[in-house]
């Protein structure tokens, strides 16, 4: 059992489907990894689904991925204050 090595990791038939869905998003969509206008980042977005977390889901219907806290994209809506 000693001698026993872990294989490579290998890239699977599912990643390969998944970079190519992501890659489509990538080319609809603008996401930054830091803030790109002022104070406007996922954090304070009307769809970043949990403000107290550093990485919450982002439930806009572009996007539905998660995200960080300091991220941007060109869909940002500001949370309502009501």
């Amino acid at each position: 059992m000693a001698d026993y090595e872990i294989p490579r990791p290998e890239p699977k038939e599912i990643d390969e489907k998944n970079w190519l869905q992501l890659k489509d998003l990538l080319e609809r969509a603008t996401l930054k990894g830091h803030p790109y206008q002022g104070n406007e980042k996922c954090g304070n977005c009307l769809y970043y689904l949990n403000t107290d977390d550093e990485i919450s889901y982002c439930w806009h219907q572009q996007l539905r991925i998660l995200v960080g806290f300091e991220w941007w994209c060109q869909w940002w809506e500001a949370i309502p204050e009501d």
